[in-house]
């Protein structure tokens, strides 16, 4: 199968020796004859520009924007200079794992007349056998905004024993490595700036099943990541992020007639989180939650809503049970029990 004309968009910003790392594997398993590979750099401090020209020269395009639009707006800047069929939205820290991989990815696209777009299975670089927490083997979520995959349930990362090899239906596919057509980025905006980093691909493929379009898993292309190689898990900038986006994420996507009592739901549950980071010893965790929260009702009137936003039966990838019970009090810890 020939491949279409696909631009894979590598967004950076300061991981310069994670580059060095990935960017082999990227060009190995991705040359093809209608196939572009792009370094998007967020304005990197290091020397991120320049060890990509010196390596690659002409094999590798790079465009430079003038300041860190993070990685919801800096992917937004990169692809308006791409016109390819479809886009791979591809982390700096992530690494293609099979040569047939956008073949793989290709062929689910022409098995859907929906399509709009898919995920690879996503693997821990380190090849331990596990899932990546970014996005394991593709993207679900429950009715009060909390996400979870196929592989992955908050912390419980599971190995990956070839029990989700079954290209399906999801919710959201990750941003760690997104295949989206043009055509339907273009129609959507792209990713919402507001988000800056985190949730944004969430919020996209809600907005993308409100246009009646699917989201796919393909499983028979993987991909490895590092994860964390922007923002570790342990930085509160994380933590409000998270928390403030998924509050963003709700209020634009909700039905009207449910939105006031899922935010407040959210709201009690954030603040079983807080309380859960105090007993960890992470006070400083629980502040960003508390920032996070006022910054939405700062910002809430302001958040444009997404037209056509149907019944939360009808989207696929969405249960209707609390994941937070389910996991902490039901002990539900992985995704064969959920689904």
């Amino acid at each position: 199968m020939s491949l279409p004309r696909i631009d894979i968009v590598v967004l950076n910003y300061n991981t310069r020796d994670i580059l060095a790392k990935c960017l082999p594997m990227v060009m190995r398993h991705s040359q093809h004859e209608n196939v572009r590979i792009i370094v998007a750099d967020n304005a990197s401090t290091d020397d991120s520009v320049s060890f990509v020209k010196a390596t690659y020269g002409d094999s590798i395009e790079v465009i430079s924007l003038d300041q860190n639009y993070g990685f919801a707006g800096g992917y937004n800047k990169a692809l308006a200079h791409c016109d390819a069929e479809y886009f791979v939205l591809l982390n700096s820290d992530a690494e293609p794992g099979n040569p047939e991989w956008l073949h793989e990815l290709v062929q689910v696209a022409n098995d859907h007349d929906d399509f709009a777009a898919a995920q690879p299975k996503i693997l821990d670089y380190s090849r331990n056998g596990k899932f990546e927490y970014a996005g394991a083997a593709g993207g679900y979520i429950d009715h009060y905004g909390f996400p979870f995959c196929k592989g992955r349930i908050f912390g419980n990362v599971e190995f990956d024993n070839s029990q989700y090899e079954q290209s399906e239906p999801l919710f959201w596919a990750s941003g760690a490595a997104l295949f989206i057509k043009r055509e339907v980025w273009n129609t959507l905006g792209g990713l919402d700036p507001i988000f800056f980093a985190h949730m944004e691909e969430i919020d996209l493929c809600w907005r993308i099943q409100c246009l009646n379009l699917g989201i796919y898993s393909c499983p028979k292309a993987t991909v490895y990541h590092m994860g964390g190689a922007t923002l570790s898990n342990q930085n509160p900038k994380k933590t409000f992020l998270n928390f403030r986006n998924s509050l963003i994420m709700l209020h634009k996507n909700l039905p009207d007639k449910m939105l006031g009592k899922r935010i407040l739901q959210r709201k009690l549950f954030d603040g079983l989180a807080g309380i859960f980071f105090l007993f960890q010893g992470k006070p400083l965790h629980t502040l960003e939650i508390i920032k996070a929260h006022r910054e939405y009702d700062k910002i809430k009137s302001q958040l444009v809503k997404t037209e056509h936003r149907p019944e939360l039966s009808k989207l696929k990838g969405m249960i209707k049970e609390s994941l937070v019970f389910s996991y902490f009090f039901k002990g539900k810890k992985t995704f064969s029990q959920y689904l």
